[in-house]
Protein backbone atom coordinates (compact mmCIF):
# COMPACT_ATOMS: atom_id res chain seq x y z
CA UNK A 1 0.00 0.00 0.00
CA UNK A 2 1.59 3.45 -1.17
CA UNK A 3 0.66 6.45 0.50
CA UNK A 4 1.59 10.05 -0.93
CA UNK A 5 0.97 13.18 0.83
CA UNK A 6 -0.28 15.40 -1.62
CA UNK A 7 0.34 19.70 -1.08
CA UNK A 8 -1.67 21.86 -2.86
CA UNK A 9 -3.54 25.09 -2.83
CA UNK A 10 -7.09 26.39 -2.28
CA UNK A 11 -8.40 29.57 -4.35
CA UNK A 12 -11.06 31.34 -2.55
CA UNK A 13 -12.41 34.03 -4.82
CA UNK A 14 -14.74 36.46 -2.72
CA UNK A 15 -16.48 39.30 -4.09
CA UNK A 16 -15.89 42.41 -1.51
CA UNK A 17 -17.66 45.20 -0.97
CA UNK A 18 -15.45 48.74 -2.14
CA UNK A 19 -14.88 49.59 1.80
CA UNK A 20 -13.61 46.00 2.36
CA UNK A 21 -11.84 46.10 -0.48
CA UNK A 22 -9.62 49.12 1.17
CA UNK A 23 -9.49 47.21 4.21
CA UNK A 24 -8.06 44.24 2.54
CA UNK A 25 -5.57 46.63 0.54
CA UNK A 26 -4.47 47.84 4.43
CA UNK A 27 -3.64 44.59 5.59
CA UNK A 28 -2.21 43.47 2.87
CA UNK A 29 0.40 46.25 3.35
CA UNK A 30 1.21 45.91 7.07
CA UNK A 31 1.70 41.66 5.85
CA UNK A 32 4.51 43.15 3.45
CA UNK A 33 5.97 45.55 5.20
CA UNK A 34 8.73 43.53 7.30
CA UNK A 35 9.88 43.02 3.14
CA UNK A 36 10.59 46.12 2.86
CA UNK A 37 12.85 46.35 5.61
CA UNK A 38 14.49 42.70 3.80
CA UNK A 39 14.78 45.05 0.57
CA UNK A 40 16.58 47.70 2.18
CA UNK A 41 18.93 45.44 4.01
CA UNK A 42 19.50 43.51 0.62
CA UNK A 43 19.91 47.10 -0.93
CA UNK A 44 22.86 48.16 1.61
CA UNK A 45 24.43 44.87 0.79
CA UNK A 46 25.17 45.33 -2.50
CA UNK A 47 25.86 48.66 -2.63
CA UNK A 48 27.98 49.18 0.36
CA UNK A 49 29.74 45.31 1.76
CA UNK A 50 33.40 45.21 1.24
CA UNK A 51 33.51 42.53 -1.60
CA UNK A 52 30.99 41.55 -4.55
CA UNK A 53 28.32 39.62 -3.67
CA UNK A 54 25.87 37.90 -5.81
CA UNK A 55 21.97 38.19 -5.23
CA UNK A 56 21.38 34.95 -5.79
CA UNK A 57 23.82 34.06 -2.88
CA UNK A 58 22.33 37.18 -0.73
CA UNK A 59 18.91 35.31 -1.36
CA UNK A 60 19.86 31.62 -0.51
CA UNK A 61 21.63 32.51 2.59
CA UNK A 62 18.46 34.23 3.73
CA UNK A 63 15.73 31.63 2.48
CA UNK A 64 18.45 29.35 4.90
CA UNK A 65 18.36 31.54 7.56
CA UNK A 66 14.40 31.41 7.76
CA UNK A 67 14.07 27.71 7.45
CA UNK A 68 16.86 26.85 10.20
CA UNK A 69 15.08 29.51 12.50
CA UNK A 70 12.16 27.53 12.51
CA UNK A 71 13.57 24.27 14.02
CA UNK A 72 16.66 21.59 13.60
CA UNK A 73 15.03 19.81 10.47
CA UNK A 74 13.12 22.29 8.11
CA UNK A 75 16.25 23.53 5.34
CA UNK A 76 16.40 25.10 2.10
CA UNK A 77 17.91 22.34 -0.49
CA UNK A 78 19.92 24.51 -3.34
CA UNK A 79 19.70 21.82 -6.87
CA UNK A 80 22.56 19.42 -5.75
CA UNK A 81 21.25 19.69 -2.30
CA UNK A 82 17.86 18.91 -3.88
CA UNK A 83 18.97 15.60 -5.84
CA UNK A 84 21.86 14.48 -3.07
CA UNK A 85 18.30 14.21 -0.78
CA UNK A 86 16.64 11.72 -3.76
CA UNK A 87 20.20 10.09 -4.03
CA UNK A 88 19.52 9.20 -0.28
CA UNK A 89 16.35 7.60 -0.13
CA UNK A 90 16.07 6.00 -3.86
CA UNK A 91 19.94 4.98 -5.08
CA UNK A 92 23.66 5.01 -3.93
CA UNK A 93 25.95 8.02 -3.07
CA UNK A 94 29.33 8.43 -1.96
CA UNK A 95 30.43 9.13 1.79
CA UNK A 96 31.07 7.53 5.07
CA UNK A 97 27.40 6.13 5.81
CA UNK A 98 25.99 8.12 8.48
CA UNK A 99 23.00 9.70 9.56
CA UNK A 100 23.39 12.52 11.32
CA UNK A 101 21.05 15.44 13.37
CA UNK A 102 21.45 18.85 14.95
CA UNK A 103 20.36 18.17 18.87
CA UNK A 104 20.77 21.12 21.53
CA UNK A 105 22.84 22.75 19.04
CA UNK A 106 25.90 19.98 18.02
CA UNK A 107 26.08 18.40 15.38
CA UNK A 108 25.39 14.24 16.34
CA UNK A 109 25.29 10.92 14.58
CA UNK A 110 21.98 9.39 14.47
CA UNK A 111 23.31 6.13 13.65
CA UNK A 112 25.89 4.62 11.08
CA UNK A 113 24.82 2.55 8.47
CA UNK A 114 25.70 -1.32 8.75
CA UNK A 115 28.64 -2.03 7.24
CA UNK A 116 29.85 1.52 5.59
CA UNK A 117 33.39 3.16 6.97
CA UNK A 118 31.45 5.26 9.34
CA UNK A 119 30.52 1.89 11.59
CA UNK A 120 34.04 0.08 11.00
CA UNK A 121 35.49 3.01 12.23
CA UNK A 122 33.71 2.92 15.37
CA UNK A 123 31.07 5.65 15.55
CA UNK A 124 28.00 5.29 17.30
CA UNK A 125 24.75 6.72 17.54
CA UNK A 126 25.28 9.81 20.09
CA UNK A 127 28.59 10.62 19.00
CA UNK A 128 28.98 14.27 18.58
CA UNK A 129 30.93 16.11 15.63
CA UNK A 130 33.16 18.79 16.90
CA UNK A 131 35.01 19.64 13.82
CA UNK A 132 35.06 17.85 10.39
CA UNK A 133 38.64 18.72 8.56
CA UNK A 134 39.76 20.42 11.31
CA UNK A 135 36.69 23.39 10.93
CA UNK A 136 34.17 23.46 13.95
CA UNK A 137 31.09 22.31 13.14
CA UNK A 138 29.73 24.85 15.72
CA UNK A 139 26.58 26.87 14.14
CA UNK A 140 27.25 24.09 11.32
CA UNK A 141 23.83 24.03 9.50
CA UNK A 142 23.01 20.15 8.58
CA UNK A 143 22.85 20.34 4.98
CA UNK A 144 26.34 21.89 4.91
CA UNK A 145 27.67 19.13 6.75
CA UNK A 146 26.57 16.71 4.86
CA UNK A 147 28.38 18.13 1.54
CA UNK A 148 31.21 18.23 4.00
CA UNK A 149 31.12 14.88 4.77
CA UNK A 150 30.17 13.28 1.79
CA UNK A 151 32.84 13.20 -1.18
CA UNK A 152 34.42 11.08 -3.88
CA UNK A 153 35.34 7.22 -3.55
CA UNK A 154 38.22 6.92 -2.28
CA UNK A 155 39.12 9.79 -0.78
CA UNK A 156 39.73 10.67 3.08
CA UNK A 157 37.37 12.92 5.70
CA UNK A 158 39.01 13.11 9.50
CA UNK A 159 36.43 14.11 12.23
CA UNK A 160 36.85 14.88 15.51
CA UNK A 161 34.76 13.04 17.51
CA UNK A 162 33.49 13.01 21.37
CA UNK A 163 31.97 9.72 22.30
CA UNK A 164 29.14 9.80 24.87
CA UNK A 165 30.12 9.74 27.96
CA UNK A 166 33.99 10.38 27.11
CA UNK A 167 35.49 13.76 28.04
CA UNK A 168 38.40 13.63 25.37
CA UNK A 169 37.71 14.08 21.99
CA UNK A 170 39.51 11.93 19.44
CA UNK A 171 39.99 12.04 15.67
CA UNK A 172 39.01 9.64 13.65
CA UNK A 173 40.01 9.51 9.72
CA UNK A 174 37.40 7.84 7.62
CA UNK A 175 37.77 6.67 3.74
CA UNK A 176 34.99 7.59 1.93
CA UNK A 177 33.05 4.37 -0.42
CA UNK A 178 30.03 4.38 -1.88
CA UNK A 179 27.19 3.37 0.41
CA UNK A 180 24.73 0.92 -1.01
CA UNK A 181 20.59 1.44 -0.17
CA UNK A 182 20.37 -1.90 1.26
CA UNK A 183 17.98 -1.60 4.18
CA UNK A 184 16.51 -4.81 4.92
CA UNK A 185 18.63 -8.06 6.18
CA UNK A 186 17.26 -11.36 7.29
CA UNK A 187 17.96 -14.68 8.67
CA UNK A 188 17.18 -17.60 10.57
CA UNK A 189 17.88 -17.87 14.02
CA UNK A 190 16.86 -21.47 14.73
CA UNK A 191 13.55 -23.55 13.95
CA UNK A 192 10.93 -21.29 14.11
CA UNK A 193 12.50 -18.48 15.03
CA UNK A 194 13.50 -15.72 12.29
CA UNK A 195 15.10 -12.27 12.42
CA UNK A 196 14.58 -8.95 10.45
CA UNK A 197 16.53 -6.23 10.42
CA UNK A 198 15.84 -2.67 8.94
CA UNK A 199 18.56 -0.34 8.41
CA UNK A 200 16.47 2.62 6.68
CA UNK A 201 13.32 3.26 5.78
CA UNK A 202 13.68 3.99 1.51
CA UNK A 203 11.73 3.75 -1.16
CA UNK A 204 12.17 -0.21 -1.66
CA UNK A 205 11.72 -0.97 1.74
CA UNK A 206 8.42 -2.42 2.38
CA UNK A 207 9.16 -4.10 -0.39
CA UNK A 208 12.45 -5.58 0.11
CA UNK A 209 10.54 -6.25 3.84
CA UNK A 210 8.22 -8.79 2.00
CA UNK A 211 10.70 -10.39 -0.12
CA UNK A 212 12.84 -10.98 3.02
CA UNK A 213 9.51 -12.65 4.66
CA UNK A 214 8.41 -14.73 1.27
CA UNK A 215 12.46 -16.23 1.61
CA UNK A 216 11.96 -17.26 5.23
CA UNK A 217 8.85 -18.72 4.75
CA UNK A 218 9.95 -20.87 2.54
CA UNK A 219 13.04 -22.02 4.77
CA UNK A 220 10.65 -22.11 8.46
CA UNK A 221 7.47 -21.91 10.37
CA UNK A 222 7.39 -18.44 12.08
CA UNK A 223 6.87 -19.39 15.87
CA UNK A 224 8.57 -15.97 16.66
CA UNK A 225 10.13 -12.93 15.14
CA UNK A 226 12.38 -10.55 16.07
CA UNK A 227 12.50 -7.02 14.49
CA UNK A 228 16.00 -5.22 14.61
CA UNK A 229 14.93 -1.51 14.74
CA UNK A 230 18.50 -0.56 16.50
CA UNK A 231 20.68 2.46 14.79
CA UNK A 232 17.50 2.99 12.09
CA UNK A 233 17.51 6.87 11.91
CA UNK A 234 14.39 6.18 10.02
CA UNK A 235 13.20 7.50 6.21
CA UNK A 236 9.79 8.15 4.37
CA UNK A 237 6.40 8.41 6.19
CA UNK A 238 4.97 6.00 3.87
CA UNK A 239 7.48 3.47 4.30
CA UNK A 240 6.81 2.98 7.86
CA UNK A 241 2.93 3.30 7.93
CA UNK A 242 3.36 0.00 4.97
CA UNK A 243 5.84 -1.70 7.36
CA UNK A 244 3.53 -1.68 10.29
CA UNK A 245 0.99 -2.88 8.34
CA UNK A 246 2.54 -5.73 7.12
CA UNK A 247 2.95 -6.58 11.39
CA UNK A 248 -1.21 -5.24 12.14
CA UNK A 249 -4.23 -6.30 10.79
CA UNK A 250 -6.07 -3.82 11.93
CA UNK A 251 -6.14 -0.37 13.81
CA UNK A 252 -4.28 2.73 13.61
CA UNK A 253 -0.63 2.94 13.09
CA UNK A 254 0.14 6.47 12.87
CA UNK A 255 -1.63 10.17 12.98
CA UNK A 256 -0.11 13.25 11.72
CA UNK A 257 -1.12 16.79 12.92
CA UNK A 258 -0.11 19.58 11.05
CA UNK A 259 -0.81 23.26 12.18
CA UNK A 260 -4.93 23.61 11.61
CA UNK A 261 -6.93 21.58 13.55
CA UNK A 262 -8.47 20.24 10.80
CA UNK A 263 -5.37 18.59 9.59
CA UNK A 264 -5.23 15.44 11.30
CA UNK A 265 -4.71 12.11 9.24
CA UNK A 266 -4.83 8.77 10.70
CA UNK A 267 -2.95 5.89 8.49
CA UNK A 268 -4.40 3.20 9.75
CA UNK A 269 -3.56 -0.82 9.29
CA UNK A 270 -5.38 -3.21 6.46
CA UNK A 271 -5.95 -6.93 6.62
CA UNK A 272 -4.01 -8.82 4.07
CA UNK A 273 -3.20 -12.32 3.46
CA UNK A 274 0.43 -12.15 4.50
CA UNK A 275 0.29 -10.44 7.63
CA UNK A 276 2.50 -11.75 9.81
CA UNK A 277 0.85 -12.81 13.48
CA UNK A 278 3.46 -14.73 14.89
CA UNK A 279 4.63 -13.41 18.63
CA UNK A 280 7.39 -10.39 18.16
CA UNK A 281 9.88 -8.66 19.66
CA UNK A 282 11.25 -5.19 18.72
CA UNK A 283 15.26 -3.69 19.31
CA UNK A 284 15.23 -0.32 19.45
CA UNK A 285 18.06 2.05 20.53
CA UNK A 286 19.09 5.76 20.80
CA UNK A 287 19.72 5.43 17.29
CA UNK A 288 15.98 4.44 16.40
CA UNK A 289 14.75 7.54 15.02
CA UNK A 290 11.81 8.85 12.95
CA UNK A 291 10.15 6.16 10.81
CA UNK A 292 11.35 3.71 13.43
CA UNK A 293 9.67 5.17 16.17
CA UNK A 294 6.22 5.22 14.64
CA UNK A 295 6.40 1.42 13.37
CA UNK A 296 8.08 0.06 17.43
CA UNK A 297 5.57 2.48 18.80
CA UNK A 298 2.64 1.33 16.69
CA UNK A 299 3.58 -2.40 17.60
CA UNK A 300 3.91 -1.97 21.31
CA UNK A 301 0.49 0.43 21.64
CA UNK A 302 -1.51 -2.42 19.85
CA UNK A 303 0.41 -5.12 22.33
CA UNK A 304 1.57 -6.39 19.48
CA UNK A 305 4.92 -6.80 20.33
CA UNK A 306 7.56 -6.27 23.07
CA UNK A 307 10.13 -3.70 22.61
CA UNK A 308 13.24 -4.64 24.33
CA UNK A 309 16.81 -2.12 24.35
CA UNK A 310 16.88 1.95 24.72
CA UNK A 311 14.72 4.75 25.05
CA UNK A 312 14.68 6.28 21.04
CA UNK A 313 15.97 9.26 18.73
CA UNK A 314 12.72 10.90 20.06
CA UNK A 315 12.01 12.80 16.70
CA UNK A 316 8.28 13.40 16.55
CA UNK A 317 8.18 15.61 13.73
CA UNK A 318 7.08 15.17 10.08
CA UNK A 319 8.66 17.33 6.83
CA UNK A 320 7.44 17.44 3.64
CA UNK A 321 10.01 18.20 1.25
CA UNK A 322 8.72 20.87 -1.45
CA UNK A 323 10.26 21.55 -5.03
CA UNK A 324 10.89 25.48 -6.25
CA UNK A 325 10.51 26.13 -9.58
CA UNK A 326 13.97 26.48 -10.14
CA UNK A 327 15.26 23.17 -9.16
CA UNK A 328 16.29 23.79 -5.84
CA UNK A 329 13.54 22.68 -2.69
CA UNK A 330 12.32 22.94 0.82
CA UNK A 331 12.68 20.59 3.70
CA UNK A 332 9.85 21.91 5.74
CA UNK A 333 8.46 20.32 8.95
CA UNK A 334 4.65 20.39 8.10
CA UNK A 335 3.15 18.18 11.03
CA UNK A 336 4.22 16.03 14.54
CA UNK A 337 3.35 12.30 14.73
CA UNK A 338 1.84 10.34 17.44
CA UNK A 339 1.74 7.03 18.12
CA UNK A 340 -2.08 5.37 18.55
CA UNK A 341 -2.20 6.04 22.10
CA UNK A 342 -1.05 9.99 21.70
CA UNK A 343 2.46 9.64 22.63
Amino acid sequence: MRLTIWLGSLLLVVTLAATAGLGLAESEDNRYEPLKRFSQVLDYVEKFYVRDVERNELIDGAVRGMLEDLDPHSSYLDREEFEEMHVSTSGEFSGVGIEISIKDGRLTVVSPIEDTPAYNAGLESGDIILEIEGVSTQDITLMEAVRQIRGPRGSPVTLTILHEGDQSPIKVTIIRDTIPIVSVKSEVLEDGYVYVRLTRFNERTTEELHEALDDLRGQTTFRGVILDLRDNPGGLLDQSVSVADAFLSEGLIVYIQGREENSKRDYIATQQSDDVDSPMVVLINAGSASASEIVAGALQDHERATLLGEPSFGKGSVQTIIPLDDGSGLRLTTALYYTPSGR
